[in-house]
């Protein structure tokens, strides 16, 4: 069976994603900052709760640890924990709004992903799936024919662009490990309350690439209609 840990999985996507991966027969954790919540979503999905705050290196250790006794190892990690921050205009934009954004959505992972490596060199088929979005994506936001290009997240977009270079150079230094960044694309979940696609068509490329082998891809970005540029 394969193990599988989803951080932000008390809501939104990562609650989709681990209804869908433990339909698919995978052992699912789910990981939020929000212990009440977090165990009610648990429960909700019939699979275990580890309390784990991307931002908080204490939590994050314990949350590995637990994992470690438990299990011994761990197939694939989805980084999908993140914050939109705020929706103001560049001039209001101010080193503070950034690094709150930046300790989640980018330290983050770097937080968990450096905890959980051990683990997952122990898994025989190792995956990382770092959820980025199209609002970080050059190729996306200068395309007019894209939805992206409508949008100026200044704090939220570069905080996935490096998201996506994060993916690209983990990919490049840890060749034993299929890590890809994914799009799940305008959304409407509580992260910002817009989007046209349901939350089943937003999971579907985190499902993807979740469940992907030794022969899969990696170091790529994807939506569920396939490759996008960086």
């Amino acid at each position: 069976m394969t193990t599988t840990l989803i951080t932000g999985g008390n809501a939104g996507l990562g609650f989709e994603t681990a209804k869908r991966l433990k339909a698919l027969g995978h052992n699912v954790y789910i990981g939020a900052r929000d212990e009440a919540r977090g165990k009610e979503a648990a429960t909700e999905l019939g699979v275990p709760f580890v309390k784990l705050d991307v931002t908080d290196e204490a939590t994050v250790a314990q949350a590995a640890k637990i994992i470690a006794e438990l299990e011994g190892h761990l197939d694939v990690l989805i980084n999908n924990a993140g914050i939109s921050g705020p929706f103001v205009t560049p001039e209001e934009i101010t080193p503070d709004m950034m690094e709150q954004v930046f300790q989640v959505n980018v330290f983050g992972v770097v937080r968990v992903t450096h905890h959980f490596l051990p683990l997952l060199e122990k898994s025989a088929n190792p995956v990382i799936v770092n959820v980025s979005s199209g609002l970080g994506s050059f190729g996306q936001v200068l395309n007019p024919e894209q939805i992206e290009s409508k949008l100026n997240p200044l704090v939220y977009s570069s905080s996935k662009a490096a998201v996506s270079m994060l993916t690209v150079q983990y990919a490049k230094g840890l060749s034993t490990i299929r890590i890809n960044a994914v799009d799940p694309g305008p959304t409407k979940t509580g992260l910002t309350g817009q989007g046209h696609q349901t939350v089943q068509e937003g999971t579907d490329a985190i499902v993807q690439m979740a469940t992907i082998d030794n022969n899969g891809p990696t170091g790529t970005f994807i939506n569920r209609d396939g490759i996008i540029p960086w």
